[in-house]
């Protein structure tokens, strides 16, 4: 009997149900159970990559990994890591997390500002997929001499990632072209930032790509050094939906307990 018990006991923790082998996660209802977080940006990801500025126009900050298992607390993975932000730093933009959140800066097409709030991150890209050293769980786009993403706001193709020999009709004047002389996007992360009903002017073309070095900020992207880049590459699982969370201090903590998450605050 002994031996049944603490095999179901073993299964219980393997399973990661709450209150058994984890910590659960959310307001406490009051019959001790976590409150529902239907309305959270966070609902359904167990990955995130969590970049925090010390404030609205810092541009460098600190990201941390972290992950769960579904109806526990979120947990801290490796170690925390600099980034460089937009050279202006941070600005709402249009992502998961819904409209603005505070009378703060709104993210625009070339404010020099990186987007705030909460990201799907859909799939990598690499000058040379099969470089990586870890066989990657994430979709990953071999850039191309062809690949640009269009940031010309009256074009149709504005805030578009795609090989230009495949448009019908150039209708824009000015691109990103994704396979740079200087390495920057050697290996990067797309980040889904104004692609959802995509608002011209709003912000375009923002990634997570290597950087030039610490204190060298961005047009708007994140950016970080190239170990850091493929560790999180290598640990990255699309099956998890992972997000960006992107934001200054004071809004991290004043979200993170509405959005059901108390412990990326921590």
């Amino acid at each position: 009997m002994r031996n049944k018990t603490t095999f179901s006991l073993l299964l219980l923790l393997c399973l990661g149900l709450p209150g058994l082998g984890c910590q659960a996660t959310g307001r406490a209802t009051t019959k001790g159970m976590p409150a529902p977080q239907a309305t959270s940006p966070l609902a359904g990801s167990e990955q995130i990559l969590l970049v925090v500025t010390e404030t609205w126009d810092a541009n460098q900050g600190r990201l941390r990994r972290f992950e769960r298992t579904p109806g526990c607390a979120w947990r801290p993975v490796g170690k925390e890591i600099p980034v460089n932000v937009g050279r202006n730093g941070l600005g709402w933009g249009r992502g998961l997390h819904g409209d603005q959140l505070s009378q703060a800066p709104v993210k625009a097409e070339g404010d020099g500002r990186a987007p705030a709030g909460v990201f799907a991150l859909p799939g990598a890209f690499a000058y040379q997929p099969a470089a990586l050293s870890t066989p990657p769980r994430v979709s990953v786009y071999p850039l191309t001499d062809h690949t640009v993403c269009v940031d010309t706001t009256t074009s149709r193709f504005y805030n578009r990632t795609f090989e230009e020999t495949a448009a019908p009709a150039k209708d824009w004047d000015s691109e990103e072209r994704m396979l740079r002389p200087d390495g920057l996007y050697r290996f990067g992360l797309f980040v889904d930032h104004n692609t959802s009903g995509t608002k011209p002017g709003a912000g375009s073309c923002i990634f997570i790509h290597l950087w030039r070095g610490p204190g060298s900020p961005t047009a708007g992207c994140t950016s970080m050094a190239e170990p850091d880049m493929l560790a999180i590459l290598a640990w990255l699982d699309a099956g998890k939906k992972p997000l960006l969370v992107q934001l200054p201090r004071s809004e991290l903590a004043r979200l993170a307990q509405a959005w059901g998450a108390p412990e990326l605050a921590q």
